[in-house]
């Protein structure tokens, strides 16, 4: 086993502060990647409004991943092909150009056209637009960070997905659901009573989650385009961390109608309940793999809380956890060869990462109040929740360790993160 803590390394690299103006979030980047890609981002040319707000939802997205180098423009501002000088550009120390031009089209549709350019053999990578409603601007420049981003590292970028938590301020949880950047927060939920586990449905569609507002534990799913909710579960007891397999049919769920908390498979309408752990003790915090054919958890039936994998018909159970210390809140990652989990040890929690065919782990953060990760859906960053300045926070780190950001609420603390699919 390999623990290796990589916030000291962090500390020693790039610190850059991003204050989102308007947006629910403020993010702090901490760090770097190893290779950072000098990229030279020219302002779009056209409607000069639309322009500002897609440069800077561009430029702060590559930021944010820590794997781009902005480089200064110099005033130059080409928009067409036949404006570029690549000696310029190289001088500059540019690896990468993008140019490009936005403009209202006349039916109320926002359509930009961009070329990304390498400017080292002076060639196009790619040319694209990319159009949306009038009123989805932040949309169109994510999706073009999108696109720069896979690219120029041969991954699917996760600029324009969403991430659900719960926010907390005195006596009042808020469940939120935002854009990876913290804009467009749309509040699925309000209440004086606890929130907790939010979990997305496969097409990003429906939220399930835990509520409190009826006396006790009951899990719900809620249409995000219609508001309209259902309860999953409601039995007798707790009934709590519900799970989406990656199909969509069938949900996992936690109660404890029979006695100890145990695992539970049910459709999203509430039927076909079916148990398939039959420990005396606690079974918890399921998790489906991406092939939908087992589902990792956490147990305390070993004597400390360690993570299990289930079969998701049922069946023999076997543990993936060892050494000191507890392990708990298992997500697997989107490829399935590995999972992130929250490892506990002398007082203090860590995001960790273990390779499931070897064992291999990695600790990548320095460790304190750290809980609750899970990946994003191209598995290069993993969001969960974090404390700085006296307050609860999300956070994110690279599943390398070298990139970490902290992301701020306007107010109150922010609990149980959770990445949300491609749309």
């Amino acid at each position: 086993m390999v623990l290796r803590v990589l916030r000291s390394m962090i500390g020693l690299l790039l610190f850059v502060q991003v204050s989102v103006a308007s947006a629910v979030l403020d993010i702090e980047i901490i760090g770097a990647g190893e290779h950072q890609i000098p990229i030279a981002i020219v302002p779009f040319g056209g409607d000069d409004l639309l322009a500002k707000t897609i440069n800077a939802v561009v430029m702060g997205d590559l930021q944010r991943s820590g794997l781009f180098r902005p480089v200064d423009l110099a005033g130059k501002a080409p928009h067409e092909l036949s404006e570029v000088s690549y000696p310029d550009w190289q001088a500059r120390g540019a690896d990468a150009l993008v140019i490009g031009s936005v403009a209202l089209q006349a039916n109320g549709r926002i359509e930009a056209r961009f070329r990304l350019l390498d400017v080292v053999k002076q060639a196009e990578l790619s040319g694209q637009a990319v159009s949306a409603n009038g009123d989805q601007v932040r949309a169109v420049g994510h999706r073009v960070a999108d696109l720069i981003y896979e690219k120029l590292t041969g991954d699917k970028g996760v600029f324009g997905t969403r991430i659900a938590y719960v926010n907390r301020q005195g006596k009042k949880f808020s469940l939120i659901v935002a854009d990876s950047d913290g804009y467009n927060e749309q509040t699925v939920l309000a209440q004086n009573e606890p929130i907790m586990s939010p979990a997305w449905s496969p097409d990003g569609s429906h939220l399930a989650y835990v509520s409190f507002e009826t006396g006790h534990a009951v899990v719900y799913v809620q249409s995000l385009y219609t508001n309209q909710r259902t309860v999953l579960a409601d039995f007798h007891g707790s009934n709590s961390a519900p799970a989406w397999s990656p199909d969509g049919k069938q949900m996992a769920v936690v109660l404890t109608r029979d006695g100890s908390s145990q695992i539970y498979l049910v459709r999203p309408d509430g039927s076909g309940l079916r148990r398939i752990t039959f420990s005396g003790v606690i079974d918890t915090e399921p998790n489906f793999s991406p092939d939908g054919q087992s589902l990792l958890f956490t147990s305390d039936r070993g004597g400390t809380a360690q993570i299990y994998s289930v079969p998701a018909g049922g069946g023999t159970e076997q543990r993936v956890t060892f050494g000191e210390g507890n392990n708990f809140s298992p997500r697997y990652s989107p490829d399935g060869k590995g999972f992130v989990y929250t490892h506990f040890i002398n007082g203090k929690f860590y995001i960790a990462v273990q390779d499931i065919q070897n064992g291999q782990v990695e600790i990548l953060t320095a460790g304190g109040w750290e809980k609750k990760p899970s990946f994003a859906p191209n598995g290069k960053l993993i969001l969960f929740a974090s404390e700085a300045r006296g307050r609860g926070i999300l956070a994110t780190v690279s599943s390398d360790g070298r990139v970490q950001q902290h992301m701020f609420t306007q107010s109150g603390d922010a609990r149980e993160p959770v990445w949300g699919p491609h749309l």
